[in-house]
């Protein structure tokens, strides 16, 4: 028989190893480490084929505005609707812009495509200021539709708008 105080320790020391057996299953391991790697938060990573960070461009607020929506008026201050697409070429360079003219709120109203340089964008201020086109009412009337996926007539004012190059 065991005397009644060893039985009180074994059972102490029993109770001591199973809480902490379980404290130790709560806690993940630590990350092994060499013995002279440098902590983990100091070590900078990159890829091998890491690409640089884009450049930065800062444009002023009075400087560049949103074209899509704008009001587009004649010289003689006349309606000639609202930029709703800007036409580009292969190369990203800005050709045209479309215009969807005529109508009342959208019905009845057609899209014509005006060259860029007919476009002046002098008196643009805030999102409500209008572009000016050097093209009457009644040439922007006479303009074919614009469809997409068509071949597209470009209205310029002084007609020197270069065709698209052909696909290869």
């Amino acid at each position: 028989m065991r005397p009644i105080g060893t039985l009180v320790i074994s059972v102490a020391i029993v109770a001591a190893l199973s809480i902490s057996l379980s404290r130790a299953a709560e806690t993940p391991p630590a990350p092994a480490t060499e013995p002279n790697a440098p902590p983990a938060s100091s070590v900078t990573v990159t890829p091998k084929d890491a690409t640089p960070p884009p450049s930065v461009t800062i444009i002023g607020a009075s400087d560049a505005h949103g074209m899509l929506g704008r009001d587009v008026l004649s010289a003689a201050n006349e309606d000639m609707g609202r930029i709703v697409d800007v036409i580009v070429d292969r190369s990203g360079r800005v050709r045209a812009a479309v215009i969807d003219f005529g109508g009342f709120l959208g019905v009845g109203s057609r899209k014509i495509v005006v060259d860029w340089n007919a476009l002046r964008f002098g008196k643009i201020v805030n999102k409500k200021d209008s572009i000016t086109l050097e093209l009457t009412k009644a040439q922007v009337a006479a303009a074919p539709e614009y469809k997409e996926d068509t071949p597209m007539v470009v209205l310029g004012a002084s007609g020197n708008l270069q065709p698209l190059q052909a696909a290869p």
